[in-house]
């Protein structure tokens, strides 16, 4: 069955269809064996955002609502949060990590709730910090099969970035011994098999969704002719420097042009220093949505007459997909999972080192241009988590019990 669940990623397919099968085969070779407890581990959680914090809470509900016994843990670097909470049936735990003000997370008690308590498989989410080898190195020691999901992602400091695929290399001896590694985009796979000398057969793929909840077109805003939407986390790497360096050309053709920043992060002063210095700040607006209020996401999207991400890295972008869903027109950079995206004719990609007269010119040329890409064929979350039950039952030969 390995094999076969490299196709886990295909849209469209029916959870109660994918419930009932996997059911059928477990009480066919495993009666009443069934998955109670998912322990899914993650260096940040809401209400803290970014990418991953989003795709480990839509995943994690949509299991509790299955009545599936799901945790979150996660950091709490400065100890302003509650150690533990509920959040939509997830259970949220804390725990204390150092330092405080870096995004390392050294959490020594992550060793212990893995190896203490009992979990049916632990799930990984992200490579990037010190929790992942200390959930994967508990796991391995408490005998309990575990999955990576890396979450790619690129990083302000460019030593931590150029470091990647060494962070890699040093990950391996514990990533092979991950029941599975998953990746959200196509790319991953053959470059992660590459670099950690890994059979892709250990690679599942298994996308984020698309979908925003409980939001139709018809519910969505008219589009403000000369709004264009930068989103993404305030960080360098992300690229909102580009869009606003590109602002006073654009403004010489458009007048009318305004930008929101759709995002909050460190790097904020830096954005408006820039803004100040060009001359453009009062045609820019940067701000966050709650991460919690997805419709308001929407219907703030909604009204955009072009959406950017002008990113050094990106895996597979929730925030472009739920764009896209939107009728969205989306300019991106040509690197990493965005070009895989221009190359499935979603997206109009452009070189990283465009200068801000050649952003400017095909910005200006694409405002405007809502239309939905003809064949377009978005995952859903439910899709996501259709493949993730199917992957966990595959991994340790179980069910998963659905009240």
């Amino acid at each position: 069955m390995a094999g076969s669940l490299h196709s886990v990623s295909s849209f469209g397919r029916d959870l109660d269809v994918v419930q009932e099968k996997a059911e059928r085969e477990a009480v066919s070779v495993f009666p009443q064996a069934t998955l109670e407890r998912i322990l899914f581990v993650t260096p940040r959680y809401f209400p803290s955002v970014g990418g991953v914090q989003n795709h480990v809470y839509q995943v994690a509900s949509r299991l509790a609502r299955l009545g599936i016994d799901i945790t979150v843990l996660t950091t709490n670097p400065g100890g302003q949060l509650p150690s533990s909470e509920n959040m939509d049936g997830v259970k949220i735990r804390r725990v204390r990590a150092w330092p405080a003000k870096q995004d390392y997370y050294f959490a020594p008690d992550i060793y212990r709730i893995i190896t203490r308590e009992r979990w049916d498989i632990v799930h990984v989410q992200s490579y990037h910090t010190l929790v992942a080898p200390l959930a994967m190195f508990a796991a391995w020691q408490a005998n309990v099969p575990y999955l990576v999901t890396f979450h790619g992602g690129g990083h302000s400091s460019r030593l931590r970035h150029s470091l990647r695929g060494v962070q890699q290399w040093l990950l391996r001896p514990l990533l092979a011994r991950a029941a599975r590694l998953v990746a959200i985009a196509q790319f991953e796979i053959p470059l992660l098999s590459r670099r950690l000398k890994l059979s892709q057969e250990q690679f599942v793929l298994i996308p984020n969704g698309a979908d925003l909840p409980n939001v139709t077109l018809e519910q969505t805003d008219g589009v403000e002719e000369g709004l264009i939407v930068s989103i993404g986390r305030l960080e360098r790497y992300k690229g909102h420097q580009r869009v606003i360096a590109a602002l006073p050309n654009i403004l010489a053709q458009r007048p009318d042009v305004r930008l929101w920043i759709a995002g909050e992060g460190p790097y904020e002063a830096n954005l408006w220093k820039l803004a100040h210095k060009l001359g453009v700040a009062h045609r820019v607006d940067i701000r966050a949505v709650p991460a919690t209020e997805r419709g308001r996401m929407a219907r703030e999207i909604s009204k955009a007459a072009l959406v950017v991400l002008l990113s050094e890295y990106e895996t597979h972008p929730i925030a472009v997909l739920e764009a896209l869903a939107l009728g969205k027109s989306v300019l991106v950079t040509d690197t990493s999972g965005l070009s895989e995206l221009a190359q499935r004719g979603m997206a109009q990609a452009i070189p990283l080192k465009s200068k801000p007269a050649q952003v400017a010119e095909v910005v200006v040329k694409n405002l405007g241009r809502t239309a939905k890409p003809a064949n377009l064929d978005l995952p859903t979350w439910d899709d996501c988590c259709t493949g993730l039950l199917a992957l966990y039952s595959d991994v340790t030969g179980r069910t998963f019990c659905v009240s």
